[in-house]
């Protein structure tokens, strides 16, 4: 049974009535990937949130960090799967098996990252984003003592906190307007 046909229940924009920069981000992604993704056509139903929602995408996500692309998608899925947030289990899957160049990692991670065979310090890193996702009151100086045993910053403990409150953000907003991945994520990285 294929998933549903909508980008997002609340519609979207048509591409065509978008201001002139994100005209330009949508060609850029056709050039760049062959499709738009589905999160920026549900967030330009209001185009400044689109614009800051993609600044702190990227702020998070490219910019300098201890932690490499593919711990933050890793931290994306082990996140989405805490909350089982369809959408982003999808396109952040492809992004580990992309990144990773392991088609079985993104599932090990979105079924139950206990499975994958990780070093103890992105274990920890994984251990700690769950954690604060399923148990945020729990989380104490412990867990950030455990963190830097593994040799993390506490820079780099920002950047993993950061990192997954972001992507709870993103897990509520996909569910709440119920978007779906774009098809050509559950092909990528096969």
């Amino acid at each position: 049974m294929p998933q549903p046909d909508h980008i997002s229940a609340l519609g979207v924009p048509d591409p065509a009535a978008l201001d002139d920069d994100l005209q330009a981000i949508w060609t850029k992604c056709v050039e760049k990937l062959g499709f738009v993704p589905n999160v920026y056509s549900a967030y330009s139903l209001r185009p400044q949130r689109l614009r800051n929602f993609m600044a702190m995408y990227n702020e998070i996500m490219l910019a300098p960090s201890g932690l490499s692309k593919l711990e933050r998608e890793m931290i994306a899925v082990v996140v989405s799967s805490a909350n089982r947030c369809y959408y982003c289990l999808v396109a952040h899957g492809a992004a580990v098996r992309m990144l990773s160049g392991d088609p079985e990692l993104g599932e090990m991670l979105a079924f139950n990252y206990r499975l994958a065979q990780l070093p103890a310090r992105q274990l920890a890193m994984l251990h700690f984003v769950h954690k604060l996702t399923v148990a945020l009151h729990e989380v104490a100086e412990a867990d950030r003592a455990a963190l830097r045993a593994h040799g993390f910053s506490s820079a780099d403990i920002f950047d993993i906190a950061e990192t997954a409150a972001f992507f709870n953000l993103s897990n509520r907003m996909a569910a709440a307007t119920d978007m779906m991945p774009n098809r050509e994520y559950h092909r990528a990285g096969r």
